[in-house]
């Protein structure tokens, strides 16, 4: 189980370093994906980015964050091994390849793909997931040889009182957040040229 400070660390790093990006990210037409990458040890923010997909449609939050990784100079740049990786939505296959290619043991995310698809009108994890690998909702493995992934909402609910009540209003004000972002995005969508909006 995961510790009660590490999801409070978590949730910090989404509500004051990926939103700020998301919220401009989505004021140009991309999604409300975002990711960071933290160091385990002090658990201090290496980097925080979001979805840049009116650059690139491959510039997912998780890769646009991984590319601004391998960018830092390497002196700065610590061990994947090292570090914890954090998406605000349970990552697609191409994110999820990335994440495994680059070395990362774990990852954490908030929403999920039923989240993405329900809550945020944008499917095409799952879709992906079923017409290319024939995979039903969470047929992958969250725990492998690679690494293993860890739903927050879901380590929250596996907590005692007073801790899950407190964080389950933190995750429901992050929630109302991305539900502003999302309106945005779905207002603004069909004025990029993103392939997959």
């Amino acid at each position: 189980m995961a510790e009660v400070s590490l999801i409070d660390r978590l949730l910090d790093v989404i509500e004051q370093d990926i939103v700020p990006k998301t919220a401009e990210g989505v004021a140009h037409g991309n999604k409300l994906f975002g990711a960071a990458i933290l160091r385990k040890d002090d658990r201090s923010l290496v980097l925080a980015e979001t979805n840049n997909e009116t650059e690139n449609p491959l510039w997912h939050g998780e890769i646009h964050c991984l590319k601004r990784f391998y960018e830092m100079p390497k002196a700065d740049r610590p061990e994947t091994r090292d570090c914890i990786f954090l998406a605000t939505h349970e990552p697609c296959s191409l994110c999820l390849s990335a994440i495994t290619w680059t070395g990362f043991d774990n990852f954490f995310y908030l929403f999920s793909h039923e989240d993405s698809r329900d809550s945020f009108a944008i499917p095409h994890d799952l879709n992906i997931l079923k017409e290319v690998f024939t995979l039903d909702p969470g047929g992958y493995r969250a725990e492998n040889a690679y690494w293993k992934s860890f739903g927050i909402r879901r380590l929250v609910r596996d907590l005692q009182e007073p801790d899950r009540s407190r964080l389950e209003a933190r995750i429901a004000a992050i929630s109302k957040r991305y539900d502003e972002l999302s309106a945005t995005y779905q207002d603004s969508k069909t004025d990029n040229d993103i392939p997959l909006n």
